[in-house]
């Protein structure tokens, strides 16, 4: 008898294992993660077939293509945009992406996160309509309450508010924050909370942050409400970059939160409350690139590919993360060699040790073709900028690493705008004069014991 349960047992571990691994073969895009669900499956029986169900298999994209047809549909036309050096900038995105630009955009530049979050407050106190925030971290820490006081303030004046805050990113703060708001009136909800009491997939994350009011003005780019991102003294402080939007655009960025809340929450969002009409607002062409691990699945890479391969002479990025894939960094170094200006910033110190080695380990590979690279001190710089040949802006909440460009749901901007991309490339020479530059001598002067921690922190960094 307990042969036959021992058998039993067996088969169902195999089979378990055959499925597992089947589905990873089929299914994971990039090799290195098949190869690596496939032998964890069977090095680990139960366990691993178990942990890929939980954390290996993207439900995500059936349910958001059946949401996306149920989502309002957009007949805006939308006229060509750019002209002149900026076509070869604009082409990967309109067939990538599938939608043009909208033109007539006003976007500013923020770079103060204490000024900036004074700024959206004052917007939600003078909301009529309607709000939609969506957050990656949301702390309940002084800067937090006031927002949500200032959002409950707007619910008990009759505005439409609604929240939506990543399950992961705000950790137990989420559930508190929620319940801070008022049953009835400020509506919101929990991104991907756990199906399984204290077991969240740290992947698949909302890493998305917006504001819109109003359906008229957004604010956008790398900023979580926390009071550190306000250089609060009493916090971590945070320097960060963000992005305030008025013109057709806003649209566009009420449309993605629309659709998150719809998968959340199940409830549309539809209406001149939340789709006014827009009419031009300033100069700058611009188009939203919302993506994820569904059916939008690396357009952001794509439109970063794209860029690289268009630039003709200057590239320059500020990141904190900076762990590239080799078809990124192999772009950046083609694109030294074609003798376009790849200039790229990075704190000299991160929040996440285990990363800041990783991207140690591999700066050697972009400093050996020409590209050129900034530490900046402290405080921890978080902000996401990206700007090609003085026209092209990207920002948005996309780091250079494989969690952002691959794994999460992200929300960029990319604008064609001289004067925006301008006053963006001022704040990256201001980072690179108070930074100090890295060279390939710098990397190689490293002692073994460091260039092999480093190493092998590389080698997650598919995971990181």
């Amino acid at each position: 008898m307990v042969s036959v349960v021992v058998i039993i047992v067996i088969l169902v571990a195999l089979g378990a294992s055959a499925a597992a691994s089947l589905h990873a073969i089929l299914y994971k895009r990039d090799v290195r993660a098949a190869i690596g669900w496939t032998g964890f499956i069977w090095i680990a029986p139960f366990f691993g077939p178990l942990f890929y169900l939980l954390f290996g298999v993207n439900r995500i994209q059936r349910r958001a293509k059946a949401l996306r047809r149920r989502s309002r549909a957009s007949n805006r036309s939308r006229a060509k945009a750019v002209s002149g050096r900026s076509i070869p900038l604009a082409r990967v995105g309109d067939r990538v992406l599938g939608t043009s630009m909208t033109k007539g955009n006003r976007i500013t530049v923020h770079p103060d996160g204490a000024e900036v979050f004074e700024l959206m407050l004052q917007r939600i106190v003078e909301a009529r309509h309607s709000i939609s925030l969506t957050m990656y971290i949301f702390e309940r820490d002084a800067t937090g309450r006031r927002f949500i006081e200032a959002l409950s303030e707007a619910a008990t004046r009759g505005v439409e508010v609604r929240v939506l805050i990543d399950a992961v990113g705000s950790r137990s703060a989420a559930a508190e924050i929620i319940s801070d708001f008022e049953p009835g009136q400020a509506k919101a909800a929990q991104f991907l909370p756990a199906r399984i009491p204290g077991i969240r997939t740290i992947n698949l994350r909302n890493h998305r942050k917006a504001l819109v009011v109003d359906g008229r003005e957004a604010f956008t780019g790398g900023m979580n409400i926390a009071s550190g991102y306000a250089m609060h003294p009493a916090g971590s402080p945070i320097r960060d970059t963000q992005f305030a939007i008025e013109g057709p655009l806003v649209r566009d960025l009420q449309e993605s939160f629309a659709l998150d809340w719809l998968f959340t929450t199940g409830e549309s969002l539809e209406g001149d409350t939340w789709f006014p009409s827009l009419e031009p607002r300033g100069s700058a062409a611009a188009r939203l690139v919302a993506d994820g691990p569904d059916e939008s699945f690396e357009l952001s890479r794509w439109v970063i590919l794209g860029a690289i391969a268009a630039a003709q002479r200057s590239i320059r990025i500020v990141t904190p993360y900076f762990v590239p894939d080799q078809s990124l960094i192999m772009a950046l170094n083609v694109a030294s060699l074609r003798g376009v200006a790849v200039e790229i910033v990075i704190p000299e110190v991160l929040d996440h040790r285990v990363v800041k080695w990783a991207s140690n380990a591999l700066l050697w590979q972009v400093l050996e073709k020409g590209c050129r690279i900034w530490f900046t001190p402290p405080p921890f710089d978080h902000s996401k900028l990206f700007t090609v040949d003085g026209l092209w802006t990207f920002f948005g909440s996309s780091n250079w690493d494989s969690r952002s460009l691959r794994l999460n749901f992200e929300l960029n901007v990319e604008a064609f705008d001289s004067g925006l991309a301008r006053r963006v490339e001022r704040l990256i020479l201001d980072r690179q004069t108070a930074g100090r530059e890295v060279t390939l001598a710098d990397m190689d002067a490293r002692s073994i014991p460091v260039r092999l921690r480093d190493g092998i922190a590389r080698l997650f960094s598919p995971y990181l």
